[in-house]
């Protein structure tokens, strides 16, 4: 969908001419009162589920939460699923040209904010149609973005269903973001944000920042378990056969371990689709929400807008957004009377646990929306 208008962001800049890609699941129905927006994390996009016809690996990142039958189920809700702005996957982002100039944004794409793109969001639902949401959902940072609309636009929210977030990030996190992002921009092939031009992409950058960043979703009992010391079969060769010199020469080159091959492989991956200035603005919109920042850090008081109904979700070997940051929210919440529901799982997967198929996890998700449909059909 395409917007004219200018959309005035957080840091006094504006965007115009610019498109938001999106995908809607269900049907909605005559009153509008059953859609159910999905706001994304990091590295995910508008395809929240299902599977992309005649494609490899299309598959939605949350599709074992959203369909025919599932959690949540689309043959009850209507769901949208909205590609934030600044991303690579449809919506205006660097790699798209400037209106005015015809030159590519790259690092000249303006700063954007959570904020920001609960804007944008609430411009695209008012397009189709829809003041009021029966639920916004989100994990990770699109948690911190369903928190965001309670603020933003309380009357048009019935439900927030935030799952392993936080209210904001701590100093850890933002160092590990600040890392990340080193990597990125001391790649020889970044060129400031304009290695586009250049024809080139900063893969040494990304595949350091994807690895980085792999850690952290991961508990390390997971790691433990699926790799331990675990040598790959050719490193133990070499090992085992070499001479002292040529395992150590082969040992600083090569992935010996397990673990080290995983990581390699994921930063691979990682370079080969995503946008390096994608992937500054986003760590950087993460590194900047806090809500309670202007109420002298009191967040009781910053989430006293917040009038819907609440579910969070967090995971107790989750160590980047950890249940104690979910707590913060809920306790905040109930200091203003609000209706909060709280779910803390014990899974062994770490920040990714957001995204596997737990049964107390999905079942918890399940029977709160069953609680909103039945208030929808009401």
């Amino acid at each position: 969908m395409h917007f004219a208008d200018p959309l005035l962001l957080q840091s006094g800049a504006s965007l115009r001419d610019y498109s938001l890609s999106f995908e809607t699941y269900g049907t909605l129905n005559a009153d509008k009162s059953n859609a159910v927006l999905i706001c994304h994390a990091l590295n995910a996009s508008h395809h929240v589920a299902g599977t992309y016809a005649g494609q490899v690996k299309s598959e939605g990142w949350w599709n074992n939460m959203i369909g025919p039958g599932k959690p949540l189920d689309t043959d009850q809700f209507f769901v949208i699923g909205i590609n934030n702005l600044g991303s690579c996957f449809g919506s205006t982002g660097p790699m798209h040209h400037h209106p005015d100039t015809g030159r590519v944004y790259g690092a000249e794409f303006p700063v954007l904010t959570v904020e920001d793109w609960v804007t944008s969001q609430a411009r695209l639902l008012d397009a189709l149609g829809i003041q009021t949401l029966a639920a916004v959902m989100g994990g990770s940072l699109g948690g911190m973005q369903a928190l965001s609309w309670t603020l933003q636009y309380p009357d048009r929210v019935r439900h927030a269903i935030s799952i392993a977030s936080a209210p904001n990030l701590t100093a850890e996190n933002i160092a590990f973001n600040e890392v990340a992002r080193r990597a990125i921009v001391t790649d020889p092939d970044f060129h400031g944000g304009h290695f586009y031009q250049q024809g080139v992409i900063p893969k040494r950058g990304l595949r350091i920042a994807r690895m980085i960043g792999h850690i952290t979703y991961l508990s390390d009992d997971v790691m433990n378990e699926k790799f331990g010391r675990q040598l790959r079969a050719e490193a133990a060769r070499v090992t085992h056969d070499a001479s002292p010199v040529s395992a150590y020469l082969y040992s600083t080159l090569e992935a010996e371990f397990q673990i080290e091959s995983y990581l390699r492989h994921q930063g691979d991956k990682f370079a080969e689709y995503f946008d390096a200035n994608t992937y500054l603005l986003t760590t950087r919109a993460l590194d900047y929400f806090d809500p309670a920042r202007t109420y002298g850090g009191d967040l009781s008081h910053a989430l006293a807008r917040a009038t819907c109904k609440f579910l969070l979700v967090s995971f107790t070997t989750d160590w980047r957004f950890a249940p104690k940051r979910s707590r913060e929210v809920v306790k905040a919440l109930l200091d203003n009377r609000r209706d909060v529901s709280y779910a803390e799982i014990n899974a062994p997967h770490g920040h990714d646990a957001f995204l596997l198929d737990d049964a107390r996890y999905l079942g918890v998700v399940r029977a709160y929306f069953a609680r909103v449909f039945k208030e929808v059909t009401a």
